[in-house]
C-alpha cells in the first residue's frame, strides 16, 4: 500500500466475537490484529483503513484513532483537543457529529465533553458540527448516521481517546440486500457464525429456515471472493485523506475466485414471500448462479448431492416470534431430519433458548459466549459431523 501516516485502527464488532474477527483480520493480512473488548486493534495507513471497510465481513465499523491524551478537567480537554491536527482528517464541507462517553473519570459529563471537542473542530476546521446526546462512543450498535462524519470521544480513567468513524452506515448494510424478513440476521454476524462453523468457502451450506437468505448469500459471496463492501459508499470518501485514484487501486486488488464445479448454497423456507425475497437478494448480490432457494417445510428438506457441508439455521426463539411451547416440536423435527438425512454434515443452530436447542436431540460441542442480537443474547450451538 502507499506511504502515509499510520493510524491505530479499531475494528468494532459485537461483544463475544472479537477473537473470530481477529482471525479474519489476520487472514486478510492486517498488521498484527489484537482482540480487545468490543473489537480488534490493528495499525495501518489510509489505504488499509479503506480496505478494512471493503473486505472485512465481520467488522461492524472501522474507527481511526486520531488522538489520545490525559484530561482531568474540561479546560484541559478543550486545550488538548485544539492541538489535534483536525485539518489532516476532516474537511470544512463535510458536517460532523461528536459523540462522547465518560467512565471512571474526573470529566463525567459526556455532553460537556462532546461540546468541548465539537467547538475545537468547529473553530479549527470550519466544519458544521453537532453534539450527540446519547453518550455513545463507537459501539457496535450505535445508530448509523449517513450524512455526518462521526467523531467518538471516549474518556476512561481520565484517558481521552478520539476516533473518527471511517465507515458511515454500519457495515452490515452491504448495499445489495434491501429485502429482509421478520427477524433478520445481520450480515456481519452471519459471516462470523459461518466462520465459527468452520466455513472456508469450499463446502456446501444449507439453511432450512433461510428467511431473506442472509446465511446462504454470505456463504456464496465468500466462496466467490466478492468483497462485502463492493456495493456501497463509505464515510472515508468525505475525509481529507481520501484519494479516489488510490481507492480504485484498493478495489481493483479484490479479485473473484472460481467456485469449485458443482458447489452450491441452498436455502429453503415454508414462507413463499421469504423465498421470493431471498431469490431477489441473491440476484442483486450477484450470487444467483451458485445459490438455490425453494419453498419447503423443515420436514421436506433433503440432503443435496455431493460432499457433506454445513447446515446453519437461525430458527424462531419464541421470545418475540412464535409461541415457545409450539417451538419444541419444530426443533425436534429439525433434529430428526438432520440426524437421518445429513450424516457427515456439521450443524450450527443460532438461538437464545438452550432448552429449544436441546430439544433438537443433537449433540453439541461446548458453546461460546452469548452474543447480542436484536435485543437478545444468542448462542451458536455447533455439532461435530453427524453420525
Amino acid at each position: 500500500m502507499q506511504n502515509g501516516p499510520e493510524f491505530e485502527i479499531f475494528l468494532a464488532t459485537v461483544p463475544g466475537m472479537e477473537e473470530t474477527l481477529r482471525a479474519e483480520a489476520l487472514a486478510e493480512g492486517f498488521d498484527t490484529p489484537r482482540a480487545v473488548p468490543g473489537g480488534v486493534e490493528t495499525r495501518g495507513t489510509w489505504p488499509e483503513i479503506w480496505r478494512a471497510n471493503l473486505v472485512l465481513r465481520g467488522a461492524s465499523r472501522v474507527l481511526v484513532r486520531v488522538a489520545e491524551f490525559r484530561a482531568m478537567h474540561p479546560a484541559q480537554l478543550d486545550k488538548r483537543s485544539r492541538k489535534v491536527d483536525w485539518a489532516s482528517v476532516l474537511t470544512p464541507e463535510a458536517p460532523v457529529r461528536v459523540d462522547a462517553s465518560c467512565r471512571a473519570s474526573k470529566i463525567y459529563h459526556a455532553g460537556a465533553a462532546a461540546q468541548r471537542v465539537a467547538t475545537a473542530i468547529r473553530e479549527t476546521v470550519g466544519a458544521t458540527v453537532t453534539e450527540g446526546t446519547k453518550g455513545k462512543a463507537g459501539g457496535e450498535d450505535d445508530a448509523p448516521t449517513v450524512a455526518q462524519i462521526r467523531v467518538f470521544v471516549r474518556i476512561e480513567d481520565d484517558l481521552c481517546t478520539i476516533s473518527v468513524d471511517s465507515s458511515g452506515e454500519l457495515l452490515h448494510r452491504r448495499g445489495h440486500k434491501p429485502a429482509v424478513g421478520k427477524a433478520p440476521m445481520r450480515e456481519t454476524l452471519a459471516a462470523l457464525f459461518l466462520a465459527q462453523c468452520g466455513f472456508d468457502g469450499t463446502q456446501p451450506v444449507l439453511d432450512p429456515m433461510c428467511g431473506s437468505g442472509t446465511f446462504v448469500i454470505e456463504a456464496a459471496e465468500i466462496a466467490m471472493g466478492l468483497a462485502p463492501g463492493r456495493s456501497r459508499s463509505f464515510a472515508f470518501e468525505q475525509l481529507a485523506g481520501f484519494d479516489p485514484a488510490a481507492w480504485e487501486v484498493v478495489k481493483a486488488a479484490c479479485t473473484l475466485r472460481a467456485v469449485p464445479e458443482g458447489l452450491r448454497f441452498y436455502g429453503s423456507d415454508r414462507d413463499a414471500g421469504a423465498i421470493a425475497n431471498a431469490t431477489a437478494n441473491a440476484a442483486r448480490s450477484g450470487v444467483e448462479a451458485v445459490t438455490s432457494f425453494r419453498q419447503a417445510s423443515v420436514s421436506e428438506i433433503v440432503r443435496p448431492e455431493g460432499p457433506p457441508g454445513i447446515v446453519i439455521v437461525n430458527p424462531p426463539y419464541g421470545a418475540r416470534i412464535g409461541n415457545r411451547k409450539l417451538l419444541f416440536g419444530l426443533y425436534g423435527s429439525l433434529g430428526d431430519v438432520l440426524k437421518t438425512r445429513f450424516r457427515g454434515w456439521r450443524v450450527g443452530i443460532v438461538t437464545s433458548d438452550g432448552g429449544l436447542a436441546k430439544a433438537s436431540g443433537l449433540s453439541f460441542v461446548p458453546q461460546g459466549p452469548p452474543i447480542p442480537h436484536g435485543g437478545l443474547k444468542v448462542k451458536l450451538y455447533r455439532t461435530d459431523p453427524l453420525r
